[in-house]
Formats: structure tokens, sequence, C-alpha cells
């Protein structure tokens, strides 16, 4: 499934212009869906109608997808009810998100909603409710999955947790999405805001290593910043991101010389089938440039966990070989040529057997 990038607008905590504004720009990076929050609404309902509108025809325009988000205190202060979706299909939105689920049959009998609107589930709970909806023979095209965000800090979800309320879904097939924390933005749905993340671990992390992170685990399919406004910065960096490989951003030791830097930055990387615990493996560049020199630096200090490692001229036939270290080691037939930022170890756990991975310099 092809992968994607999402914003979030709260059009009853900020201006709608300031909105389009930072939608054109999100548009111009790259991003292709919005999560809009309709939790807060509190105005009459043509009123709610025509502002969503509004914005939604703006969004449709640049080429986004819109997914409301819906409880069931919207359809009481609206007048509206989950059998007729027509409010919804009328403001242009893609389709509607339940914060709040039902009995499993009452979700399935959405997804075939006259209007094509997709149903959007709740994955942030590892329970059997997919499974119910989809004993209800559920149209499965058109239901989706979305965690929540977590505005208070220390609440989001530990990571176990999220792998396994995500395998649910997409062991199933379905779309899935999750959301990351901007830190320059400060609007949400509510009066608390400490970072809208799914996963507590990505609160204080900048925002290409959140979203790196959730596409490397394959669960994932739709990332989105949770809180507005992102910066510029922000979303430039996240519009070049690769979303379907790792890549690491490497910083390089000062005595790193040209065939070590070309060897790291400009081939295709991937690890050995037949795995070592101590290093990860990138051995067909040795191949390539096996008459290459590659004189000895760097090589008498002890390697750490993320240092990238090049065989020098010493090491014989495994000379210009390139290894991620995993455990602390020596060895002075290998040249440390830099290593991967701090921010973004945590992302060497999903270098697996063949896992195809790249760097590029910080």
């Amino acid at each position: 499934m092809k992968r994607a990038l999402g914003v979030s607008v709260y059009p009853d905590h900020s201006d709608i212009e300031k909105d389009k504004a930072y939608l054109k720009k999100a548009s111009e990076c790259g991003f292709s869906r919005i999560f809009m929050s309709m939790l807060e609404v509190t105005e009459g309902k043509e009123s709610v109608k025509q502002k969503f509108q509004s914005l939604i025809s703006f969004a449709k325009d640049l080429g986004f997808e819109t997914i409301l988000d819906v409880a069931p205190n919207i359809f009481d202060e609206l007048d509206i009810s989950y059998d007729d979706l027509t409010f919804f299909y009328e403001t242009g939105a893609d389709g509607i998100r339940l914060d709040v689920g039902f009995d499993g049959s009452k979700e399935a009998k959405l997804t075939y909603n006259p209007f094509d609107l997709a149903i959007e589930l709740n994955m942030s709970n590892d329970v059997a409710y997919l499974d119910n909806i989809l004993t209800y023979e559920a149209n499965v095209p058109f239901l989706y999955g979305c965690h929540n965000f977590y505005p208070q800090e220390g609440t989001a979800l530990p990571y176990d947790f999220f792998e396994r309320c995500s395998v649910r879904f997409k062991k199933q097939g379905l779309r899935t999405a999750a959301f990351i924390n901007s830190q320059a933005g400060v609007i949400g749905p509510w009066d608390v805001n400490d970072g809208l993340p799914t996963l507590e671990l990505h609160r204080h992390l900048p925002v290409e290593v959140q979203a790196k992170h959730l596409f490397a685990t394959g669960l994932i399919d739709d990332v989105i910043i949770g809180n507005a406004y992102a910066s510029d910065e922000e979303l430039e960096i996240l519009g070049r991101l690769n979303r379907y490989q790792l890549e690491f951003a490497v910083e390089f030791t000062a005595d790193v010389n040209e065939v070590e830097k070309e060897i790291t930055l400009t081939e295709q990387h991937f690890r050995r089938g037949d795995i070592t615990a101590q290093v990860v493996r990138s051995t067909e560049v040795r191949k390539k440039y096996k008459e290459q020199a590659n004189p000895a630096h760097d090589n008498t200090i002890e390697f750490q966990v993320g240092d990238i490692v090049i065989g020098n001229d010493s090491f014989g036939k495994y000379k210009n070989e390139l290894q991620i270290v995993l455990q602390p080691h020596k060895d002075e037939r290998k040249n440390k040529v830099g290593h991967i930022t701090k921010k973004e170890l945590l992302l060497l756990d999903f270098v697996k057997p063949w896992t195809k991975f790249r760097f590029i310099e910080k």
C-alpha cells in the first residue's frame, strides 16, 4: 500500500485563512491527507456545514483527502444521525473517524453508506473490535484504521502496546494511520496540549525521526502531524523523507575520505540475510570498490553502537565492506567513518535480514 503524509487542522480553534495557508504549504511539500476535528463544534448546523465546506473545498482543490473526526455528542449537537451521513457528504469530506465504537454491526453497515465515505476506526485498543466488525461483512475497502493522539505528557502509547494494536489492523490489509508531534505546533482539540503523538517515546523527538520510526515498523501507511501548525522547516523535511526505506542521518568523522563517503552516501545498502549480532553488514559494496585504496584512520578506538565503519586496506577481501556497529568492539582493520545520529538509534531495531537502507549526510 502506498504511504502518505498528513496534517491536522482544528477549524473551531483556528483562523480559516491561516488553515488555508498551512494546507497550501503542506500540499507543496507532498502532503495528501487531512485529519480535521469536529469534536468541538458549538455553532448551529448550517453554520458548521458552511465553515467546513469552505475549508474542505479548498483542500480538495489541492488534492487532499479529508477525514472528519466525530463523536456521539456531535450528532446530538447537530441533530443528525449515524443512519444518515448526508451532512458529512455535503461538507465534501472523504470519510469520518469514529472516536467511539458501537456494536460491530453498526460500523459494518456504515461502510455501505451511499456516499462511499470511508469509515475510520480507532486503532488504539488491543481488543477484537475489528474482528467483530469484519464478521458482519463490512465493506473492507471503505474501512480504515487510525490511532489516537495523546495531549497530556506521559499518557501516549508504549511501543509494545502500539505494535499489538496495529498488527490487528495491518494483518487484515486495512489502511492504517498514526500521529506524530510537531515541536512547533500549539493548536489541538483541547485546552491541554503537551504535543499530540500516538507514541510517548516520540513526544520530544524531531518530526522526521518520528515519521521514519512509524514507517519502519511496516504497520503504518499514513503518518499525520497531530498538532497545528508544524513549521515550514518540519513540513519540508518530512516532504523530502523516504517513505519506503530507512535513510539514516550520518555525521562523518573529520578524517573520512572520499571513497568512504561515496560508499556510504551513493550506494543502495542492504543487510545480509545471514545476520550477525555484532554488526549490520553491507557486503556488496566491497566488490564494487575492491580496487579502491582505503588507508587506516580512526581504527584504534572501541567502536560504539551506531558507528559506521568500513574495512581498510589491511582487511583483505573485506576491504571497503560497510558495517553499522550493534555491539561495542575493537578491530583495527576497520575505519570509523561516521555515526548515526543519537536520536535515530532506535531505528536500528528495524534493520532485519535483507532490509534495504541508505544514508544521508546530516
